[in-house]
C-alpha cells in the first residue's frame, strides 16, 4: 500500500474512532448535550441482546408504597461512578460497574427542613483542574456536592446550596418553585429552568444561569417579556407581565457547545386553561428559544401554540441532529410536541426545513372574556406520530357492549370537532392528552443516520370547566371557606367531588391517611406532582384542612382569614374539574389501541419508517391483541442497531431492531421503569442502566436500579 493512502487510512480512522468515542459513555442528561440519547458502544448488538442478563441491582431503601413514590431519573456515568437520585431525593454515587455504594447524599438530614419530594429526572456533572461537581435539586434548593466526597462544597451559594426563588423577585418568595430536570453546564456556568404551579398563583418561570463556582447570578431570561424586550407586545395587557406566571422551562434543556447556543423548550403560561387574563399570542410560552449561552440574549424563538389554553406545553428538551435535504447537509433541531407533532428547524435560524402551515382553528368561546388565537402551526412533514382527533371509528371495540354504549353517549356529549377545541362547561375532548403523544422522555435520535425513535401514549382526557363564584361572602364558616379555597387551588387536580384524576389522587376519606397536622404541612411543602401553597395563610389553610378532613367542630367556626385576594390576576372566573382521562367503567381508556406506540422517523426525508405498538396489556395478551400502554420515559438508540426502552405500565425493558421495528429482547423488571436508560462501559463492559421506581399509573413503588450486561466468558 503506497504511503500517502496509508497516512489517510490511519487519519479518517482515527478520526472516526474520535467522533465514535463522543458517545461511548453517558457523562449528561440524555446522554449528550444535544440530547440525542445515542450511544456509538457495539459490545451488545442484534445478534447478541438475547442474552443480557442482570449485572447489578440497587435499591435505595427508601420507596414510599403509600404514597406512590418514583424515580424518573436518567442516570450519568463518569470516571466509572454512576450518578443517581432515590425516590426521597438522595444523591447516590455508585460504582459503575458492580452498583456498589461509594457514598449517599441525604439533603434532608440535619436540616430540621420538611421534606419537600418531587421527581427529578437527572443531575449535572461539573469539573476543572480543582474540583468536581455534582449539581442537583431538592425541593426549593439547588444543592453542589463534592462528586468524590458526597459533601456539599461549601463556596457555592449559603454554604453549598442556593433557593431557587432567588432572582424571581419579592411576589414569588412564597410561592411554589423547583426542578425538575437538570440544568446545563456551559464553560463555568449552571443554567436552570424551574417547575412552578399550573395555577393563577405561579411563579414566573424565568431561565437562570449561575456561576458553578460561586452561586452567583450571572443572568436572567424573562419567558414572559418586561418593558423593552423582544415579545413584550404580544401581551394586550401591558401590566399582564407583573402579575403572570408559568412559561417555564421544565423540562430541561439542549447545547450546541461550539456555537455556544441553548435551546430551552418553555411551557405554557398559567393558568394553563382560561386565557382572559392573559388575551394576545403569548411569548414566550409553548416556544422553543435559541439563547446565547454566554449572555442570555435571545437569538431566535419558535412557537408550537399560540395563546395556549389545552396545557400543550413543549414536553422535551429539542434534538440537535444533521439532516440531508437536496443532497444538503444541514444543521437542525428537532422538537416533538404533546399533540404529536415534529418541529424540524434550522438550527441557526430557527426557519423550519419541512414547511409549516398557519391553519385557521375554532375561536367560538362560551368562557367570558376569553380570546382564542385564530390560527395554529402545523408542519406538513414529518407526519403527525399519534392520532390527533378521535372519531366515533376510534372508540373502544374491545369493551362489552353496555360499557361501549356508555363511552359513546359520553363521547357524543362531549366538544370534539378539532384538535384545538376550546376548553368548554360540556366538556372538551383533549386527544392526545395532556400527558401527550410525546412526554419529559421524549425522542433518541441516530446522528448517523438522521432517524428519529419516538415514544408515545395515545389516551384521551376531558376538559371541562365551571365558574368559580365572584364574591365572596362577608361572613363565612371555615367550611364555606375552604369550599371556595378548595375550588380556587385544589378542584383543577382533585376534582370537584375530592375523587381525584389523571395522576393526582383521590382526597375521598382522606382523614384515614392525614391528621390535621400532616395536611398542614403537605399544603405548606408540596409533594411531587402537588404544588406548595405557601401564598395561602394560615387560616385560609386550616380552612381547606376543615373541608378536606370533613373535621366537623372546625367547620362551624367563623373565618377568620382574608376577605379577597390581593391579586386580581389570580381570582380567575373558571377553574377546571380535574385531568380526567376518559376511560370506561372498566378502567380501560374509551380509545381503541394502540394506547402506546413506537414510532421511526427519517428526518432527512420525514417519512415514517416503522410504527409499533409498545407495551402490553395483560387483560388482553392472551388474546394476541396488541395494545401498548401508557409510558413515560425514552428510548435510547445504538450503534449496535438497538432501540432500547423501558417506559411501560407493564415493567419490561424491551431491545428493538431500530431498522425494522421488530422486537429482540425483553425483561421484567422489579418495578415500571418510568425513566431513560443510561448506557455505558465500565471495566470493558457495556451496561444498560434503569431506574425502576414505579409509582405512575397506579402501579407499584420501586427503589432500584437495575443494570444489565452480556454474561461474561465462561458463565
Amino acid at each position: 500500500m503506497p504511503r500517502y493512502i496509508l497516512i489517510l487510512a490511519l487519519l479518517f480512522s482515527c478520526k472516526q474512532a474520535s467522533k465514535n468515542h463522543a458517545y461511548d459513555q453517558w457523562p449528561v442528561y440524555n446522554g449528550s448535550r444535544a440530547g440525542l440519547k445515542y450511544s456509538s458502544l457495539l459490545q451488545v448488538d442484534t445478534s447478541n441482546v438475547h442474552q443480557l442478563t442482570v449485572a447489578w441491582q440497587y435499591r435505595t431503601g427508601d420507596a414510599d408504597t403509600i404514597g406512590h413514590s418514583q424515580i424518573q431519573c436518567n442516570p450519568i456515568v463518569v470516571n466509572g461512578i454512576l450518578y443517581a437520585v432515590s425516590p426521597q431525593l438522595k444523591l447516590l454515587a455508585l460504582d459503575a460497574a458492580s452498583g456498589k455504594e461509594k457514598w449517599v447524599f441525604d439533603p434532608w438530614a440535619g436540616t430540621g427542613e420538611k421534606k419537600n419530594i418531587n421527581s427529578l429526572r437527572g443531575v449535572t456533572y461539573w469539573e476543572d483542574e480543582k474540583e468536581q461537581r455534582i449539581f442537583y435539586t431538592a425541593g426549593s434548593h439547588l444543592y453542589a456536592i463534592d462528586a468524590a466526597t458526597g459533601k456539599r462544597a461549601i463556596t457555592f451559594g449559603d454554604s453549598g446550596r442556593i433557593n431557587l426563588h432567588n432572582d424571581l423577585g419579592e411576589r414569588s418568595k412564597d410561592l411554589y418553585v423547583l426542578t425538575t430536570s437538570p440544568g446545563m453546564i456551559y464553560k463555568d456556568q449552571l443554567i436552570i429552568g424551574s417547575r412552578v404551579s399550573e395555577g393563577s398563583d405561579a411563579a414566573p418561570g424565568h431561565i437562570r444561569s449561575y456561576d458553578v463556582r460561586t452561586g452567583k447570578l450571572r443572568w436572567i431570561f424573562h419567558t414572559i417579556p418586561q418593558p423593552g424586550e423582544y415579545g413584550y407586545d404580544t401581551w394586550e395587557d401591558p401590566e399582564a407581565y407583573k402579575h403572570l406566571g408559568g412559561a417555564n422551562a421544565w423540562s430541561g434543556f439542549s447545547l450546541d457547545e461550539e456555537k455556544g447556543i441553548l435551546f430551552a423548550p418553555v411551557g405554557s403560561v398559567s393558568f394553563d386553561f382560561y386565557g382572559g387574563m392573559r388575551k394576545g399570542e403569548n411569548l414566550f410560552g409553548n416556544s422553543l428559544l435559541a439563547l446565547d449561552a454566554n449572555t442570555g440574549k435571545r437569538i431566535w424563538h419558535f412557537q408550537t401554540v399560540h395563546h395556549d389554553v389545552w396545557d400543550r406545553d413543549l414536553p422535551a428538551p429539542p434534538v440537535l441532529v444533521t439532516v440531508t435535504q437536496d443532497g444538503r447537509k444541514k444543521e437542525a433541531v428537532a422538537q416533538v410536541t404533546k399533540t404529536g407533532f415534529v418541529f424540524l428547524l434550522d438550527r441557526l435560524t430557527g426557519q423550519p426545513l419541512f414547511p409549516v402551515e398557519e391553519r385557521p382553528v375554532p375561536v367560538q368561546s362560551a368562557l367570558a372574556g376569553e380570546k382564542l388565537w385564530p390560527t395554529q402551526p402545523f408542519p406538513v412533514l414529518p407526519a403527525p406520530f399519534v392520532r390527533q382527533r378521535m372519531t366515533e371509528a376510534d372508540l373502544n371495540y374491545l369493551l362489552p357492549d353496555s360499557s361501549f354504549k356508555e363511552i359513546k353517549q359520553r363521547w357524543v356529549s362531549y366538544k370534539r370537532s378539532h384538535m384545538f377545541e376550546p376548553p368548554s362547561k360540556e366538556g372538551t375532548l383533549i386527544f392526545p392528552g395532556f400527558d401527550g403523544g410525546a412526554e419529559w422522555g421524549g425522542p433518541a435520535v441516530d446522528p448517523e443516520t438522521g432517524i428519529l425513535y419516538v415514544n408515545a401514549s395515545e389516551m384521551p382526557w376531558v376538559l371541562q370547566v365551571v365558574d368559580v363564584p365572584a364574591q365572596q361572602a362577608k361572613k363565612e364558616t371555615n367550611l364555606q371557606a375552604g369550599k371556595r379555597l378548595y375550588r380556587n387551588y385544589c378542584m383543577s387536580c382533585h376534582g370537584p367531588e375530592l375523587q381525584g384524576g389523571g395522576a393526582y389522587p383521590s382526597l375521598v376519606n382522606i382523614q384515614q391517611r392525614y391528621n390535621p397536622g400532616q395536611l398542614l404541612q403537605l399544603l405548606s411543602t408540596g409533594r411531587r406532582m402537588m404544588p406548595a401553597f405557601n401564598s395561602l395563610g394560615k387560616e385560609e389553610k386550616d380552612a381547606i384542612a376543615a373541608f378536606v378532613l370533613d373535621i366537623k367542630k372546625a367547620q362551624t367556626l367563623a373565618y377568620k382569614g382574608p376577605q379577597q385576594q390581593p391579586d386580581s390576576f389570580r381570582h380567575l372566573p373558571y377553574n377546571m374539574t380535574g385531568y380526567n382521562k376518559f376511560l370506561s367503567r372498566e378502567g380501560l381508556p374509551a380509545n381503541s389501541p394502540p394506547w402506546g406506540t413506537l414510532t421511526a422517523i427519517d428526518l432527512n426525508s420525514g417519512k415514517t419508517l416503522w410504527k409499533d405498538t409498545l407495551g402490553e396489556d395483560p387483560a388482553f395478551k392472551g388474546r394476541g391483541i396488541k395494545t401498548g400502554t401508557e409510558n413515560y420515559g425514552a428510548p435510547v438508540v445504538t450503534a449496535g442497531g438497538l432501540v432500547i426502552i423501558a417506559a411501560t405500565k407493564d415493567a419490561k425493558i424491551r431491545a428493538f431492531n431500530k431498522r425494522t421495528g421488530q422486537q429482540l429482547w425483553e425483561a421484567a423488571l422489579p418495578a415500571s421503569g418510568f425513566a431513560t436508560p443510561a448506557v455505558y462501559t465500565a471495566n470493558g463492559k457495556q451496561f444498560i442502566v434503569i431506574a425502576c421506581g414505579g409509582g405512575k399509573l397506579n402501579t407499584a413503588s420501586g427503589d432500584s436500579y437495575v443494570a444489565f450486561a452480556l454474561p461474561s466468558p465462561g458463565r
